[in-house]
């Protein structure tokens, strides 16, 4: 396993060891002593998350307060461009975003860990991810931040206009959203 910290060091691009043979292909997805032991992270996952997204969807930048979350997310089918900002008040690199391209052909992770905001473009016809989380989703915690936001200047990889839920359209920018001390 090979682990790259990103632009936002505590953001890490995971590339597993992958084992190809004329039948296919094995990874070993998740482990707990090898993640720990590549990464320095000592996480326990309480729950796994499946999304499917059709192209352009976009979805976030979702968070929790009180009780956040880290994310471990990997992509099964297709691609998406895969983006994390820093939500953490007292972090020098507060308001900063990190972008990473995660496909199903390069089995690439990311590790968002906790006070982090999180969200996805789907490049491909359609893309599933799957991503572990910290702790378990709740509903009066959760959050969402402004995607296009110009405080922020994320540039997304756009190809047309972008799929967006209701809840993600109207978020509130960073200067009026509720974020971590």
């Amino acid at each position: 396993m090979k682990v790259t910290p990103t632009a936002l060091p505590e953001v890490l691009v995971i590339d597993p060891d992958v084992f190809v043979d004329a039948r296919g292909f094995f990874i070993e997805s998740y482990n707990a002593r090898e993640f720990r032991g590549a990464t320095g992270v000592d996480a326990t996952f309480v729950q796994d998350n499946h999304s499917r997204s059709a192209k352009n969807v976009l979805r976030g930048l979702h968070y929790q307060v009180v009780r956040p979350q880290g994310k471990l997310i990997r992509v099964v089918t297709g691609a998406v461009f895969d983006v994390a900002v820093d939500l953490r008040r007292s972090s020098p690199r507060f308001g900063h975003w990190v972008g990473v391209r995660l496909s199903a052909d390069d089995k690439r992770q990311m590790w968002i860990p906790p006070g982090f905001a999180h969200g996805f473009l789907v490049l491909s016809e359609f893309a599933d991810l799957l991503y572990k989380t910290t702790d378990f989703w709740f509903r009066e915690h959760d959050r969402a931040l402004r995607w296009n936001d110009p405080a922020l200047g994320i540039a997304w990889p756009l190809d047309g206009e972008p799929v967006l839920a209701a809840r993600d359209a109207s978020a509130p920018l960073l200067a009026d959203a509720e974020i971590f001390a």
